[in-house]
């Protein structure tokens, strides 16, 4: 795959899917009320609630209340979501083992903010 080729929305799905598969059984029990999804691009509403600025990419985004911010009220609540957008992560990735790759580290992102992490906890984290 070139960079920008684009896969059918199947497989690309299947890749999502297989970066869910892969994550620790304990990362998988403990995600509560969220809801994975892909779309091709992202709205301008995410790119603005994300604070992207014009010209960059966004290669997914959590929107909901982080497990930490749960209190005894949350219950009858609309799952939490984590939407991989596949149209910028192709764009980024130069081949299918980037791929791959990009869409794992992109799942793992956005289940730790829905695990509470804010991006400067995962950065963090990543330079350790």
């Amino acid at each position: 795959m070139r960079r920008g080729t684009r896969l059918p929305a199947d497989a690309f799905e299947a890749l999502v899917a297989r970066a869910l598969d892969e994550l620790p059984p304990w990362v998988q029990e403990h995600m509560d009320n969220v809801a994975v999804m892909v779309v091709a691009w992202p709205s301008r509403e995410q790119m603005r609630s994300a604070d992207v600025r014009h010209g960059r990419l966004l290669l997914g985004l959590y929107e909901g209340v982080p497990m930490t911010r749960r209190g005894r009220g949350y219950n009858l609540v609309s799952p939490d979501r984590i939407t991989l957008f596949q149209g910028p992560l192709e764009l980024v990735a130069r081949g299918p083992a980037e791929l791959v790759r990009l869409v794992q580290d992109t799942v793992i992102h956005e289940i730790a903010h829905h695990f509470g992490f804010s991006d400067d906890d995962i950065a963090a984290l990543q330079r350790r």
